[in-house]
């Protein structure tokens, strides 16, 4: 079942060219080659729409490169894109690229204080965002004397901003196409901040615009046209991962649901049974929260294929969405200082609660605290082998922090900071961050697999499980709990918790302690901050 796997492992290298541009080597290759096609796909709050081929896209693009340097900037100079999901944002990505500066996208739930500490850590010259993004901006202005360029996109512009629509319209058509090299400066993301402050993560224009091709070709594997809707904010790499790169690769429509304020899964239940969306991707947290909705009417006109990235997925939450819809969720695993690393690709079976496979062309294993490979069913950390080859697709650096880049390197290997065990297949199994592992009475437990066992009781809705400092034990297990429709706190509940996760898996790994919460803490990308849940004792 594994051999065409395997002879692709074999055989697929991905190499990067000495010169590449995203923007004219992928965007402006699909105008040329298919002007008309469509590129966005974008449906608003109110459901007004807006459909730009990719030669709008180039076109639009080309002018947004020509109109941020008339207003002073220039090659390697660093932008922050501050914009929610509208088609801007894209015309701005593409346009940053083209004119070789180094963008820099964030969340619009950015506060001000947020936005003064990336503006001074990456020494932004520029910032590209929405009207309440310009009052936030400007409120902690004063401190900011780097900021030069301040670009308003939607209503009037402030004092002291360009308004976004008339600089791009009234910008040349596009200068003349830059030789931009492969392994020049291109991007940087924030990390989550799961575990502490966020670290700048450099890309070169080679390791995500060349890189995402083994996320295109192997996990999304979308054809030219499909509808594919990516769910995730802008300034999460989620984006870049199966909204921006791959997608844009393999020439397809990426579609987009504008809706601000908090997730609403009833309104993606509808946007799916109305739009010819054909590929969903989605993080785990947003298919935990469908399936707590009234499934047996749900009819998608045209889903078939959904992906998950960002956290790992539970097996309970797989299984109920494939009775719901007969389609069988795909997970992939990547960082933002790499693109996807392991997934469940369409060449191989799915293993429910398991990563998938190492992607062909990325040497990724289970290691131990030496850098030697780990066998089948042994814990250790999830790296990527760098020596004698780099794969492309790795990050260039931790800009500004050389003792941070150093740490993640062992041995040959790039250090991902996550634990996972390997079968004899040469699946991967998520365990847990490698800071995350709680150790109890000598036992070493993974809080994944506490938390699938919860997720298995219909009370629960979402949970998180961390270690809790204690003096018998090291540590224990204790267990934050969101709870589903219907359901109440209380003792009863508790014990009842506990019994079922024994039942479920190892007696060891029952959580001493359950909390609950009406919500989750989590990160600006939506990930669980188990930093923040450790802090509550």
């Amino acid at each position: 079942m594994l051999g065409k796997y395997r002879r692709l492992c074999e055989e697929y290298r991905l190499a990067a060219p000495e010169y590449f541009n995203f923007g004219y080597d992928v965007v402006d290759r699909w105008a040329s080659a298919r002007p008309h096609e469509c590129a966005l796909w974008w449906v608003g709050p109110q459901g007004n729409e807006r459909k730009l081929t990719f030669r709008d896209v180039s076109d639009r693009s080309g002018r947004v490169a020509g109109a941020l340097k008339a207003l002073g900037l220039k090659r390697a100079d660093q932008v922050m894109v501050n914009l929610p999901s509208v088609p801007e944002w894209w015309e701005v990505m593409v346009g940053l690229t083209k004119a070789d500066m180094i963008a820099i996208p964030t969340t619009t739930m950015l506060t001000e204080k947020d936005i003064a500490f990336r503006v001074r850590s990456a020494e932004i010259d520029g910032v590209v965002t929405d009207e309440a993004g310009a009052e936030r901006v400007d409120r902690v202005l004063a401190d900011l004397p780097g900021l030069r360029v301040r670009v308003q996109v939607g209503g009037t512009p402030r004092a002291g901003w360009v308004g976004y629509e008339e600089a791009v319209t009234s910008a040349a058509a596009g200068p003349e196409p830059l030789r931009t090299r492969a392994d020049g400066p291109a991007l940087i993301y924030f990390t989550s901040g799961t575990t502490g402050p966020p670290k700048m993560v450099l890309h070169s224009h080679a390791s995500y615009g060349v890189g995402h091709r083994l996320t295109a070709r192997f996990w999304l594997a979308l054809e030219p046209g499909e509808v594919h809707w990516n769910m995730s904010d802008t300034g999460w790499a989620k984006t870049a991962y199966a909204g921006y790169f791959g997608p844009w690769i393999q020439g397809a429509c990426v579609f987009v649901s504008h809706r601000p304020g908090k997730f609403d899964p009833r309104h993606t239940l509808e946007v799916l049974s109305h739009y010819p969306v054909e590929s969903l991707c989605a993080p785990p947290t947003v298919y935990r929260m469908l399936i707590q909705e009234e499934l047996s009417t749900f009819r998608p006109v045209a889903l078939r294929q959904c992906r998950a990235a960002g956290e790992a997925l539970n097996v309970e939450v797989l299984e109920k969405w494939r009775e719901a819809t007969g389609i069988t969720i795909r997970e992939g695993y990547g960082q933002s200082e790499t693109v996807l690393l392991c997934a469940s690709i369409p060449e191989v079976p799915v293993k429910p609660g398991s990563m998938g496979v190492s992607l062909p062309g990325i040497d990724v294993a289970v290691i131990d605290a030496d850098g030697q490979r780990l066998p089948p069913g042994q814990a250790g950390e999830i790296a990527v082998r760098v020596d004698p080859d780099r794969p492309v697709g790795l990050f260039r650096e931790y800009w500004h922090a050389p003792e941070a880049t150093a740490k993640c390197y062992r041995e040959g290997w790039y250090l991902t900071g996550d634990c996972a065990r390997t079968d004899e297949d040469g699946y991967l199994w998520f365990v847990a961050r490698a800071d995350d592992i709680i150790t109890s009475s000598a036992y070493r437990i993974g809080p994944f697999e506490v938390e699938n066992a919860l997720m298995e009781h219909p009370g629960v809705a979402e949970v998180a499980v961390v270690g809790k400092p204690d003096a018998q034990r090291t540590e224990i297990v204790k267990a934050f709990v969101v709870l589903a429709h219907g359901y109440e706190p209380s003792a009863e509940l508790v014990a009842e918790l506990q019994e079922h996760t024994k039942k479920s898996t190892a007696p060891y790994k029952y959580p001493r302690e359950i909390e609950f919460l009406d919500e989750l803490p989590k990160t600006v990308s939506g990930k669980i901050r188990r930093v923040d849940l450790k802090a509550r004792g």
